[in-house]
C-alpha cells in the first residue's frame, strides 16, 4: 500500500482494488502467484511448446511428488471434477467420448451422499452425468449408499473434508465402489495441507481433483490425479483431445508452468515460518485494536485448513454502537476496499493467507475509524 501505483490498473477500468481478508475466494481474484511463480511464468512466455507434451510431462511431475501414477493439469478443479465425470461416463472409447454430453446408451449415474451436497457438486453433470443422492441432509449409511449402485452407475463421488459423523468414509466409499468395479471421483479443492494430508488425499481414489489458488497457482489452475488409465481419458477430454467435452477450458502454457513450480514451492517450504508470519499478523491487529471499547479478538483453528487459522474480532454492538454486519459495509465502501467475512452481526472473520505485508494495520485503521 506505500506503492502508490497500487491498483492503478484496475482503477484505470473505474474497477475498485481492494485488500482481500476473505481467503482464496474467486470472486475477490482467487490468488497470489509468489515472485517465482510469476518469474517461471514470465520464461515460459518467451517461448512455445507442444501442449501435448507440456501438459503430459507436467502431470508426470506433479505424480512423481504426490506418489501418485499419474496427473493432469486443468482449469481450476471445477474443471477437473467435468472431466472426471466425462472420464467415467465413456472410458477410452472415442465414439462415447464423441457422444457427450448425450448419454443414451451410457452409464451415466453418479452416487453422492446428499449430506455432502455443494454448490459446486454440479460440475459433475456438465457433461450429461445424473447425480444420485443418497440418505439425506443429516447422514447415510454404507447400506444406503451401496443400494444406489446399479447397471447405470458409472461412478460414486465423494466430497473430501472433515469427516461427516454421521456419513459413509472415504475408506468404506471406497470399498464399497471397488467391489462393484466402480472408480470413486474425490474434490479435494482445498485439502492441501499439512503436506502427508496432502499426499493422502491425492492417493485416496481413483481420480482425486484440486484446486491450484490455495498453494498460489494461478488462480485458474488445477489438477486432477490418480490411476494413469484414467488420466489418459481425462487427457482425450482435455482441451487439446480429439473429441474433448472440455474444449473450452483451456489452461495456458504460462499457468501450467505456474502451477508446477507452485507446487513445487508448496512441498518444500517452511510451513511453520509461513503460519508464525500468518499468526504475527493476527498479533497485531489484536495489538492494533487492544483499547478500542466493546473489541476482542481470538484466533481460531479451522480443522484441515491450508490457512489452519483465522482471526475473529468480536463486536459487542451496545458498546460499539455498530454491530459486525455494518463494520462489514462499511469497510468495503471505504477506501481503500476492504473485504473480511462476517459471523452475523457478531465478530469480523479475518484471514491472512491472502494479506500483503502491512496490510493488517490498514484493516486495524479502518476498524478504529468506523467505530471512533
Amino acid at each position: 500500500m506505500a506503492n502508490t501505483s497500487w491498483g492503478n490498473v484496475y482503477k484505470k477500468l473505474g474497477a475498485r482494488p481492494l485488500i482481500n481478508a476473505q481467503g482464496n475466494q474467486t470472486v475477490r481474484g482467487g490468488s497470489t502467484p509468489s515472485a517465482a511463480v510469476r518469474k517461471a511464468m514470465l520464461e515460459a512466455d518467451a517461448s512455445y511448446v507442444e501442449m501435448a507434451e507440456l501438459l503430459e510431462r507436467s502431470g508426470q511431475f506433479i505424480a512423481e511428488r504426490l506418489g501418485v501414477e499419474d496427473a493432469y493439469i486443468t482449469a481450476g478443479c471445477y474443471t477437473a471434477l467435468v472431466l472426471a465425470s466425462a472420464t467415467v461416463m465413456t472410458g477410452n472409447d472415442p465414439d462415447k467420448m464423441a457422444q457427450l454430453p448425450d448419454t443414451t446408451g451410457l452409464k451415466n449415474e453418479i452416487v453422492f451422499q446428499k449430506m455432502q451436497h455443494y454448490t459446486y457438486d454440479r460440475a459433475f453433470t456438465i457433461p450429461g452425468s445424473k447425480l444420485i443422492y443418497v440418505g439425506d441432509d443429516n447422514g447415510c449409511t454404507n447400506e444406503a449408499l451401496e443400494a444406489a449402485i446399479n447397471e447405470n452407475t458409472a461412478a460414486v463421488a465423494y466430497l473430501i473434508q472433515a469427516e461427516h459423523e454421521n456419513g459413509v468414509s472415504l475408506a468404506d466409499a471406497t470399498e464399497i465402489a471397488r467391489s462393484h468395479n466402480l472408480p470413486v471421483i474425490a474434490d479435494a479443492a482445498a485439502q492441501i495441507y499439512p503436506l502427508d494430508y496432502f499426499r493422502r488425499n491425492a492417493q485416496s481414489a481413483d481420480l482425486v481433483c484440486f484446486g491450484g489458488k490455495y498453494f498460489n497457482a494461478p488462480h485458474s489452475t488445477g489438477f486432477v490425479c490418480g490411476r494413469k488409465d484414467m488420466i489418459e481419458t481425462v487427457r482425450q477430454h482435455g482441451f487439446i483431445g480429439p473429441r474433448p467435452v472440455g474444449r473450452g477450458m483451456k489452461v495456458d502454457r504460462q499457468e501450467i508452468i505456474g502451477l508446477v513450480t507452485a507446487i513445487d514451492i508448496w512441498l518444500s517450504t517452511d510451513h511453520d515460518k509461513r503460519l508464525k508470519e500468518q499468526d504475527a499478523r493476527y498479533e497485531a491487529l489484536e495489538h492494533e485494536l487492544a483499547n478500542v471499547d466493546g473489541v476482542s479478538c481470538e484466533v481460531h483453528y479451522p480443522e484441515r485448513s491450508h490457512t489452519l487459522s483465522n482471526l475473529h474480532v468480536k463486536i459487542d454492538a451496545a458498546i460499539t454502537g455498530k454491530d459486525a454486519a455494518q463494520i462489514t459495509q462499511e469497510l468495503d465502501a471505504g477506501t481503500p476496499r476492504i473485504k473480511v467475512n462476517a459471523q452475523g452481526k457478531k465478530a469480523l472473520v479475518i484471514n491472512a493467507y491472502t494479506l500483503n505485508a502491512g496490510e493488517e494495520y490498514i484493516i486495524a485503521n479502518a476498524i478504529r475509524h468506523i467505530l471512533a
